[in-house]
């Protein structure tokens, strides 16, 4: 038996050894990228850099990702800001977006939360997974999260290489940029890109295959939620919770809409929290502001930001967030 331990030991440990800086070098290659994963690789790498020292942390999904223009609210605000909107995400990975935050840059004095349908709604996968690849090893927090989704194992977290094994299109990405001497222009700016698209035909596509559904909201979800902003209370983090608009045809479609933004002003209440919903503003009605009935395009992003900050003038005296002439 001893015998047969070393016989493994001696083949498999110089596979090991050698791993470990082909891992390094390819995960270190997706970093470089400028468009890896939709940009999220950008976003994660201020984080793990420990680059952000900003004032203003916008938290939420691709609606926020797209809706809220960080420069646009540093330029009228007179505060830094960092749009950290997590594409296809609920508030679950958004909070492991910010532990990690929070652990390896300096706390803000606001979080601007972007709540939608889905923020506190049951998941049903880990959506753009290959975003985690290059920070994934001996990353036990990134384990403690994502372990309960499927596709990765534990070992896929401690044993160099083995979570490339069947993303050849990831490593192809890879390869090609350490051998290209061109570079690409980055898709996000402080976690913001503005969508210069028109509007599609998503919903009408998603209305023939079913009138209308039901969001399933995740208690355990809403308690996490619930201690996060306890977290932030503890912290001296003020929140601003902002339903952003939402094409009124796509409204519709949610069929419990109501009750789910009928929780976030409970839980607004319950913490204290100014919530700023702009479900019924007169943006929802203008098509020409959407590319589908969730998300704003480029357009409408750059008007809808000016309206949040006339808003955030306007409340001042509850959120102090306009402070223009003191910086």
């Amino acid at each position: 038996m001893k015998k047969f331990i070393l016989t493994l030991l001696y083949f498999f440990l110089p596979v090991i050894i050698l791993s470990i800086p082909i891992d390094f070098l390819l995960s270190n290659k997706l970093k470089e990228l400028n468009n890896f994963a939709e940009g999220e690789n950008l976003v994660w790498n201020d984080i793990y850099k420990g680059k952000i020292d900003d004032e203003i942390y916008i938290y939420g999904s691709s609606r926020a990702w797209v809706h809220i223009d960080p420069q646009i609210l540093e330029e009228e605000l007179g505060r830094t800001a960092y749009n950290f909107g997590v594409d296809g995400q609920n508030f679950y990975i958004q909070n492991l977006r910010n532990q990690e935050l929070m652990t390896y840059n300096p706390k803000p004095k606001y979080i601007i939360y972007s709540l939608d349908v889905f923020t506190l709604g049951k998941s049903s996968g880990l959506y753009n997974d290959i975003q985690f690849l290059p920070y994934m090893l001996m990353n036990d927090n990134l384990y403690d999260y994502l372990s309960s989704y499927k596709g990765y194992s534990y070992f896929d977290y401690y044993l160099p290489m083995l979570r490339y094994v069947g993303k050849g299109e990831v490593i192809k990405k890879a390869l090609i940029h350490s051998i290209s001497w061109q570079t690409s222009k980055p898709v996000r700016v402080k976690g913001y890109k503005g969508q210069k698209k028109v509007w599609n035909d998503d919903l009408k596509k998603a209305i023939k295959k079913i009138d209308v559904f039901e969001i399933q909201t995740d208690t355990s979800l809403v308690e996490k939620f619930n201690l996060f902003l306890d977290e932030c209370k503890i912290n001296n983090i003020e929140v601003i919770f902002v339903y952003t608009p939402e094409y009124i045809e796509g409204q519709n479609f949610v069929a419990n809409r109501n009750e789910i933004i009928t929780l976030y002003e409970e839980i607004a209440k319950k913490h204290d929290i100014l919530f700023l919903n702009y479900s019924d503003d007169e943006i929802n009605v203008q098509k020409k502001y959407f590319y589908n009935a969730s998300h704003l395009n480029k357009t409408g992003a750059e008007l809808f930001t000016n309206k949040l900050i006339k808003d955030l003038i306007r409340t001042n005296t509850q959120t102090g967030i306009y402070n223009k002439g003191s910086l």
